[in-house]
């Protein structure tokens, strides 16, 4: 008659329940579709096996794992940018430098004795 589950574990039993139906359901349309719709049924097909599967984990209380291909590609554009913007910057201070020094040498005044 009254059941020692909370209302929380009821929700997530129900909620697994939905969802082992609902991918076992996916997983043959998705089948049918990829074969009718050839290359775009099966990323339809991909993804959606995919986004079932980050559901069950979600629900099985498995956080998802870390974007490292994702992380090392940010650090290494990163890196580019950073070392580009040193040569810039590098080139720059040259450039600089090589104009001061001609602006020095066409006003220099040359001091000869008088005598």
């Amino acid at each position: 008659m009254f059941s020692t589950k909370s209302k929380a574990e009821r929700t997530a039993d129900q909620a697994w329940e939905y969802l082992s139906s609902a991918m076992s359901t996916a997983g043959d349309s998705a089948t049918k579709a990829a074969s009718i719709a050839g290359d775009k049924g099966q990323d339809w097909a991909g993804e959606a096996w995919r986004r079932a599967n980050a559901a069950a984990d979600a629900l099985a209380g498995r956080r998802p794992g870390r974007p490292w291909g994702l992380l090392v590609l940010t650090a290494l554009a990163g890196a580019a940018v950073g070392w580009a913007a040193g040569a810039y910057g590098r080139r720059a201070l040259a450039r600089e430098a090589a104009q001061e020094e001609q602006e020095l040498a066409e006003t220099a005044v040359i001091v000869t004795g008088q005598g």
